[in-house]
């Protein structure tokens, strides 16, 4: 029997993630308008930091930031011109994984009060106290559809290098050029400080999950139903969804897309995954391809 679920938005949906499913994500260079220059760029710096971070929290597909990609569609681009080697080897075009979501940002203030110290380390020809001091680090932080464009969320994050319980961190050489007797990033008061504002800026991400619509497409239909979501998406056996087709509601002047509404036809479960898509078992109804899927 065909149920009518009508005229509800992205933002509100009564159909949110569940079961830790996963989005792809990417972070954009944060721009650094706090005018603190001498060490490190910082806003290379947070960026990096933030990649590595939502990487390790594995509630996202975490795409290479704008760089990494522009890299990787350089080699494709190589690659075509037929100017190196062929085969299953040579990267191909239209396979690059799309984000759904974008983080982007600025850092608006840095405070860094170093204390004395006997011991000093250089750092590209600047004396750093080795111990003590105090660093703090000011985010501007916004969650983008990149669908739509819109901010979805936004949030001011403060760091300080002081805060004891910081889950996520950061702790590894991707910024290098520290020598002497200093340890690593870790131990600088300003990248103590955006470790903190990181782990902050996750879990305000995190948090945001709920109000974003996580869905799926069938990719066939039959006698195998199979979706274009698996295991790199959260999916899991014994993971049920709904099954249906949406009308969208589009503005004539603007194209834009105001609402949706799903008239839902069939009930899946998911029998076998793999990393990228899923198969189902029809409990009820029936599916053809194409139709859309959101979680149960």
């Amino acid at each position: 029997m065909k149920q009518m679920f009508l005229l509800f938005v992205f933002a509100t949906s009564l159909m949110a993630a569940e079961g830790n499913l996963r989005y792809s994500i990417t972070v954009e260079k944060f721009k650094n308008e706090a005018g603190w220059h001498g060490r490190w760029n910082v806003g290379d710096g947070f960026t990096t930091m933030m990649t590595n971070a939502l990487h390790q929290s594995d509630d996202f597909i975490v795409l290479g930031d704008a760089e990494m990609r522009g890299a990787a569609m350089a080699e494709q681009d190589l690659a075509a011109t037929g100017r190196v080697a062929g085969g299953k080897k040579a990267p191909k075009m239209g396979r690059m994984t799309p984000a759904q979501l974008l983080v982007r940002g600025s850092i608006t203030h840095v405070d860094n009060t170093t204390a004395k110290s006997s011991g000093k380390v250089r750092f590209k020809g600047i004396s750093l106290g080795k111990s003590g001091g105090k660093g703090e680090v000011n985010i501007t932080m916004y969650l983008v559809d990149s669908e739509t464009g819109q901010v979805k969320a936004s949030t001011e994050v403060i760091g300080v290098s002081n805060r004891s319980g910081v889950s996520l961190g950061y702790y590894g050489s991707a910024l290098g050029g520290l020598s002497g007797n200093l340890a690593g990033f870790e131990k600088d008061n300003v990248g103590k400080a955006c470790a903190d504002a990181v782990d902050k800026g996750v879990e305000f991400l995190v948090q945001q999950l709920e109000d974003v619509q996580w869905e799926a497409t069938v990719i066939m239909a039959g006698s195998k139903t199979i979706l274009n979501r698996g295991t790199r998406e959260g999916v899991r056996v014994g993971d049920t969804f709904i099954a249906g087709e949406v009308e969208e509601l589009v503005d004539p002047d603007s194209g834009e897309v105001l609402d949706f509404s799903m008239t839902i036809v069939a009930e899946l479960k998911v029998t076998e995954v793999k990393e990228k898509v899923a198969y189902c078992k029809v409990v009820s109804g029936a599916v053809d391809k194409g139709m859309t899927v959101f979680p149960k």
